[in-house]
């Protein structure tokens, strides 16, 4: 079985303007409840096929460090990472919708197939810390493009 989360947010503001924010990697550290650094590593920063360095933290290791790739870039309106890890690949999609004047932001993470004691671990605290974390990161998000911070 396959863990995934998925999440939404309405945001009072235009879909290109939460873009600046989504759109944007070296801002994600900004609406991030934990700490957390990422760093474009090659290509042009926010171009499909662009590569970074990420750093957070995950139950177990607050120094998590994932290599991360746009797979997928649509101005206004998509964002797909993929990040690699020793259990495979994690697919990170942000989807932006008009509604009315707003912004429906959706993410969702999806897990690889875990194996060992991640297989085990992964369904237990992913719904108790991870999916937390994830609300509180779309929350800020949602404060920091209407705070025009």
């Amino acid at each position: 079985m396959t863990t995934q989360g998925d999440f939404t947010v309405t945001i009072n503001a235009t879909p290109d303007v939460v873009w600046t924010w989504v759109g944007d990697l070296s801002k994600h550290a900004q609406f991030s409840p934990r700490d957390y650094t990422v760093e474009c590593v090659s290509g042009e920063p926010n171009t499909l096929g662009s590569r970074y360095r990420s750093v957070g933290w995950i139950p177990g290791d607050k120094a998590h460090k994932n290599d991360v790739e746009i797979t997928e870039i649509v101005p206004d309106s998509r964002l797909v990472m993929l990040a690699h890890e020793e259990q495979g690949d994690f697919t990170n999609t942000f989807t932006l919708t008009p509604v009315g004047e707003g912004t429906k932001v959706d993410f969702r993470i999806v897990f690889p197939k875990m194996t060992g004691m991640s297989a085990v671990l992964v369904p237990v605290l992913f719904p108790l810390v991870g999916k937390s974390d994830i609300r509180k990161r779309m929350s800020l998000l949602k404060s920091a493009v209407e705070s025009g911070a």
